[in-house]
């Protein structure tokens, strides 16, 4: 499968605890459409922490945006608002920039002329996709098939070339 670099999604929002909730799954939706699945909560809480702390130090009618950035190796999630003071990492909270900095593999800050950005990074590859069709058997394997088998144990379009059997049950 060949997923196409660099897919970026971005919205201005004004934060609330009804928007945040939204954009949370507006943001599982993108994942999941990018197939990463498996970064659906992490990333999410990770995003709700940021807006969550932007609606608690710069307050309700800030206008922020939040911008997410695929490369097909790495994900990137910033929130830039429009105050210019910096948030600092603080001991033994547990939740803020510390519940980011455990779900994320990289974060980091930068002051911008409107105020700054707060940013996380997680390593998320392209994912790898099975085929739809069964493995091909090894040279001198027995093939299993299941299905309804007629009266000579043969399974219903199974060629008798095939060596079919019960299919082994493990204990």
């Amino acid at each position: 499968m060949t997923v196409p670099l660099d897919r970026h999604y971005m919205v201005e929002l004004q934060v609330s605890a009804e928007r945040i909730s939204q954009l949370r799954r507006i943001v599982a939706a993108h994942l999941r459409h990018w197939s990463l699945d498996l970064h659906v909560r992490p990333v999410c809480r990770a995003a709700e922490e940021l807006l969550t702390n932007v609606q608690r130090h710069v307050g309700d009618d800030n206008h922020c945006v939040v911008e997410l950035r695929w490369s097909g190796r790495h994900l990137t999630v910033s929130v830039a608002d429009n105050d210019s003071r910096m948030p600092r990492l603080l001991d033994g909270g547990g939740g803020g920039l510390s519940r980011v900095m455990a779900l994320s593999d990289s974060w980091g800050t930068c002051r911008t002329p409107d105020g700054k950005v707060v940013w996380f990074t997680r390593y998320a590859e392209t994912p790898c996709t099975t085929g739809l069709l069964p493995p091909t058997p090894f040279p001198g394997g027995r093939t299993f098939l299941s299905g309804p088998a007629d009266e000579g144990g043969q399974v219903a379009g199974s060629s008798p070339a095939v060596e079919s059997g019960p299919v082994a049950e493990l204990v």
